[in-house]
């Protein structure tokens, strides 16, 4: 039987002194109040209430049984008022650095009309998943490959000089036998120092005969911009992220290279509930949509 519920009736009859007082008291019908009481009746051998009278009468059993109903019924409101707090505690995710304050907050109001509140802790790749482990983040955005990935953003260079029409090709680059051009170099930003991009990177730049140092893994990506903006160097980035720096973005012609993202929380419902109920919000905050509509 629902033993709050008849503790409920039990308790809101007993104080009203009225089974119809009573259930408007517990906001029910009269008959459903009196099928619950006499449930609890059953449930615990003996009688309630003397229903003799017109009034509603506590036996001396159902005296000595109303302080016990009292405190159930305190207990279930508070673990209800529990639940609801806790229901609304924030979700905190670990997402990805290059994520702006607009973009999460925009995730972040789209995430309440689904009655999940989020808080957000921007971290390095190599640390979202690590965060899920050790409990300091209930879930985290994390870097994947993108033939993996829930959600995949297409990279390109971009560069604050003029850039030709059409792809870069990274044989373009290279330094000829005098030497006497500068040598323009290709910064990764710390969320793509990730294999499935950085190695394919290096990897190209390898076979077209570019110097090492060439393509360079930057400390930040302040530090990369500031390296760009100072000089005909390129960003590797989406095409989102070089709109918000003011740099013009180009596809690279060797490969098609993409973020993945996938979602990992400690629980898994966290994880399902931000991938299904928020899957073009996500999208969005990390240029998914932006990249694809730049590369059409």
């Amino acid at each position: 039987m629902d033993l709050v519920g008849g503790c409920k009736a039990f308790v809101a009859v007993g104080e009203a002194g009225s089974f119809t007082r009573g259930a408007a008291l517990a906001g029910i019908p009269q008959s459903v109040a009196s099928r619950r009481v006499s449930a609890l009746e059953h449930h615990l051998g003996e009688l309630l209430f003397d229903r003799s009278s017109r009034k509603a009468v506590l036996t001396p059993f159902g005296r000595d049984m109303l302080p016990s109903a009292r405190r159930l019924v305190r207990l279930a409101d508070a673990m209800e008022q529990d639940a609801h707090r806790a229901r609304f505690r924030p979700l905190r995710v670990a997402v990805p650095e290059t994520c702006t304050t607009r973009d999460l907050a925009e995730l972040d109001s789209e995430a309440r009309a689904h009655e999940l509140f989020l808080e957000f802790r921007p971290a390095p790749p190599g640390e979202r998943s690590e965060l899920v482990r050790t409990h300091q983040v209930r879930a985290a955005v994390t870097a994947v490959p993108a033939d993996t990935g829930v959600w995949t953003v297409p990279l390109g260079v971009a560069g604050t000089t003029a850039l030709a029409p059409g792809k870069i090709y990274l044989e373009s680059l290279r330094v000829g036998r005098s030497g006497r051009l500068p040598r323009r170099r290709i910064w990764i930003q710390p969320e793509d120092d990730v294999p499935h991009v950085r190695d394919r990177l290096v990897r190209v730049r390898d076979a077209v005969g570019l110097r090492p140092s060439q393509v360079s893994v930057a400390e930040s990506l302040t530090a990369a911009t500031a390296e760009v903006l100072g000089s005909a160097d390129l960003l590797v980035c989406s095409a989102a992220q070089a709109r918000e720096l003011g740099m013009t973005w180009r596809a690279i012609g060797e490969l098609r290279v993409e973020r993945g993202f996938g979602i990992e929380a400690v629980v898994a419902d966290d994880a399902t509930r931000i991938r299904d109920r928020l899957r073009h919000a996500v999208a969005r905050s990390l240029g998914a949509e932006m990249a694809e509509r730049e590369t059409e």
